[in-house]
């Protein structure tokens, strides 16, 4: 029987890519940086790094730095490549929406009788910061950030400890989420069922349920 809900946050229940791709062209702006391939470049960096910062490699600050210093090929010191972040991540909070799916999808789920928990890569303060700037708070019986965690997603010790905060069973839980890889097939690894939500049809012969709007979302 299920008992209850993970949710991922970014691109599944708020628009984080506009947000982060509309700070970055403005901020490189700023910085000198204009070319066509900017956005591509920065989420590469980003991904990449931000990688690290979930195997713990380094710290959720290091991983800004690092960030800061790839992308605009500068060995600043700690100080300025903090400084230098600020401009992108002040632009970037400012993006933040939700997508419009993303409410009625939670409340069917408590309504159903189930816990709601977001499961997420994201640290801890940003992203509570993000809940309660969207109104997401009062929509959620928890938060589980990887910054609380082991490890990030897809690794098992995320699962099995965002299972241990809930007090449930794998079979007993639902993950949704926007990432085949850290989403789906992570939580599907530790015998958790999920589902794909795939807005843009990136993902269209997998083998796993998907689907292209939390409309779509039963329960």
């Amino acid at each position: 029987m299920l008992r209850g809900v993970l949710f991922d946050l970014d691109d599944t229940l708020v628009d984080q890519r506009s947000a982060a791709d509309a700070a970055v062209v403005a901020w490189a702006a700023e910085n000198g940086i204009t070319d066509d391939q900017l956005v591509q470049r920065w989420t590469i960096i980003s991904e990449n790094h931000y990688a690290r910062y979930q195997c713990r490699e380094i710290t959720f600050i290091e991983q800004r730095r690092a960030r800061v210093r790839e992308f605009l090929s500068r060995a600043v010191p700690d100080d300025e490549a903090d400084t230098l972040f600020k401009g992108y991540l002040t632009r970037y909070e400012a993006g933040w929406t939700t997508f419009d799916d993303a409410v009625p999808a939670l409340r069917r789920a408590r309504a159903a009788g189930l816990t709601v928990a977001i499961l997420t890569n994201g640290d801890e303060d940003q992203q509570r910061l993000k809940l309660s700037r969207l109104g997401l708070n009062d929509e959620i019986d928890l938060l589980i950030a990887s910054s609380m965690l082991p490890m990030g997603k897809p690794d098992p010790l995320a699962f099995g400890s965002a299972l241990d905060l809930l007090g449930t069973a794998a079979e007993e839980v639902l993950m949704v989420g926007d990432s085949l890889e850290k989403d789906v097939l992570g939580a599907v690894n530790v015998g958790i069922e999920a589902v794909l939500v795939d807005r843009a049809d990136a993902h269209p012969t997998v083998d796993v349920p998907r689907i292209s709007t939390l409309h779509e979302l039963a329960f």
